[in-house]
């Protein structure tokens, strides 16, 4: 076992964990940080995407013990101070961007650093971003149409796919 120390949404943490700990395994069975959610196991869905030093990261994909002393972002630490939703989780509930929920949390963290990335982007843009998240439910339209409402964009003109 190794002891590792990490700052998870602005809080510092620690704890003991095997050499083969997952960050995503760390992040919901050692924190209860349970909104990181594992589709696959394999890097191929994007749902256990969260922030490390900024960047974004599918955390079934890195050891624990690989990001001692980072500062990481799971989909708990997106809310804004007071609780309420951020913008990017309010234009996934407002463009029904979310149906099962499922790939949610890993949508919502890439479209963050997508966001960060670029600003404004357009709709090609997000589509490409998004391209290592799958979702089984919504066929993306409302997802696209979510980010780019989330970046002030007007998306009256996005068409279905």
């Amino acid at each position: 076992m190794t002891k590792v120390s990490m700052t998870v949404n602005g809080r510092a943490v620690s704890g003991d964990v095997e050499g083969r700990t997952l960050l995503s395994s760390f992040l919901r069975e050692g924190l209860g940080l349970t909104g990181t959610h594992v589709g696959c196991d394999t890097s191929q869905c994007g749902a256990c995407v969260v922030h490390v030093n900024g960047q974004p990261v599918k955390s079934c994909s890195v050891f624990a013990q690989d990001v001692a002393g980072a500062e990481v972002k799971t989909i708990e630490g997106m809310a804004n101070a007071d609780g309420s939703l951020s913008v990017i989780q309010q234009a996934f509930q407002d463009h029904h961007g979310l149906q099962c929920g499922f790939c949610t949390p890993g949508m919502v963290m890439s479209a963050a650093a997508l966001l960060k990335e670029n600003p404004k982007p357009s709709e090609q843009d997000v589509r490409h971003y998004l391209e290592g998240n799958i979702c089984r439910c919504t066929g993306y339209h409302n997802i696209v149409k979510a980010v780019m409402a989330a970046s002030g964009q007007d998306v009256s003109q996005i068409a279905a796919e």
